[in-house]
């Protein structure tokens, strides 16, 4: 999954960068908040730590900005700031959770990790029961048949994720694209033979396509 950063203390911007990217997660990081606000609109992101006192557009204007304008995306607060009305006006702007410095490195692991789960699969548990005898572990982002992991690329696992972050909603091969392929230079039939690739080695059935609106995968019934 990819996060962005915002956090204008360089140590703790490097800290915090290097030790999520330990945990698989790709992380962009950025010091001002007009950068970090335009990469928002140029990237794609599941997930947004923001600090609130940085240079430029400050963290809550940035998510008031993007509330305004419909944008759901999560959001942690990462501050100093400690009185009860200065955590009111991030939860009232729509901010997801907050973090106060200093904090342990589990802490921030683990906020993330909630604030994933209830997001993106709805659930507070860190397996996701899929069709069939089919599950997808949220941690450690691996798919099992039974007790049996399964192997996939690394392409293959961003696709399963992303589907699984959907559950029960057709994804069309554009948005595929640009999530996951991140609109670079590929065609349909590259996206189409990932499919295949993950099909055989579940089931043709695993993933579901209908015509006109793309690809998805059911929760167990």
């Amino acid at each position: 999954m990819r996060l962005l950063l915002l956090e204008d203390d360089i140590d703790y911007n490097e800290t915090i960068q290097e030790y999520l990217q330990t945990l698989g997660y790709t992380v962009d990081s950025y010091e001002n908040g007009e950068d970090a606000l335009h990469a928002v609109y140029e990237h794609s992101y599941h997930l947004l730590l923001l600090d609130i006192r940085v240079p430029g557009m400050n963290g809550y204007e940035i998510v008031k900005q993007l509330r305004r304008e419909g944008n759901e995306i999560p959001i942690i607060f990462i501050t100093s700031l400690t009185d009860i009305d200065n955590l009111s006006i991030g939860y009232e702007l729509g901010c997801n959770d907050y973090i106060r410095k200093p904090f342990a490195s589990k802490e921030l692991r683990y906020r993330i990790e909630q604030v994933l789960k209830q997001f993106y699969f709805h659930s507070s548990s860190e397996l996701v029961s899929l069709w069939e005898s089919y599950s997808y572990h949220i941690k450690s982002q691996q798919l099992y048949k039974g007790e049996e992991s399964i192997v996939l690329s690394k392409k293959e696992q961003a696709v399963v994720e992303y589907l699984v972050s959907h559950l029960g909603e057709y994804i069309s091969i554009m948005e595929l694209w640009q999530e996951i392929w991140e609109a670079k230079e590929r065609t349909e039939a590259d996206i189409r033979m990932c499919i295949r690739a993950i099909r055989e080695k579940t089931s043709s059935a695993f993933i579901i396509n209908k015509r006109g609106l793309g690809y998805k995968i059911d929760r167990r019934r």
